[in-house]
């Protein structure tokens, strides 16, 4: 009997201790998280191993320089380019009813936008434009700054949809008069 109890012993220690499922889950989890960390520095190093600073020659250095001169030169030649519209005399939406009257002036990037904007077509189809934009305010939303420079931000945007090629950079009330 003794000699049987001590065969038992030795095939249960051949077979080994089984681990619970849940030490195989922990084990698991540790090397696919020790996998993706791996990963993650892998992919930081190759990202930044392949940067290397840009360089420019002399060459391609002076060429810029006189692009940059040229540019700079046409433009404080020409001066900047304002084009002031005829005032308006405009109903704001609301009540009491009230009248606004405003002289809008547009700064525009280039002299193509300045040549595209008094085209007598684009310059009444801006005035319409702003004519509408005006008369859906009303004398709450323009009484504060930030009405006014969210009406300016409106108007430009609204004349940039007109235009083909120019761009209106700004815009500039030169008389605001709300009665």
């Amino acid at each position: 009997m003794a000699e049987e109890k001590a065969e038992a012993k030795k095939e249960e220690g051949k077979g080994g201790k089984k681990l619970p499922m849940g030490m195989i889950l922990q084990i698991l989890f540790a090397v696919v998280n020790l996998g993706v960390t791996g990963l993650g520095a892998y992919w930081v190093y190759a990202a930044t191993l392949g940067w290397h600073a840009p360089s420019i020659t002399e060459q391609q250095l002076a060429s810029e320089r006189e692009a940059l001169e040229k540019a700079h030169d046409a433009e404080s030649d020409s001066g900047p380019l304002v084009y002031t519209m005829d005032k308006f005399t405009v109903n704001l939406s609301g009540e009491p009813k009230r009248t606004i009257r405003v002289e809008v002036n547009l700064e525009m990037l280039g002299k193509d936008g300045f040549e595209e904007v008094i085209n007598s077509d684009n310059r009444a189809k801006a005035r319409d434009k702003i004519v509408r934009l005006l008369n859906d305010k009303t004398f709450g939303e323009l009484e504060s700054i930030q009405g006014k420079l969210f009406l300016k931000d409106r108007i430009a945007t609204v004349i940039n949809g007109i235009l083909d090629k120019g761009v209106v950079k700004d815009v500039y009330f030169s008389e605001f008069v709300v009665q």
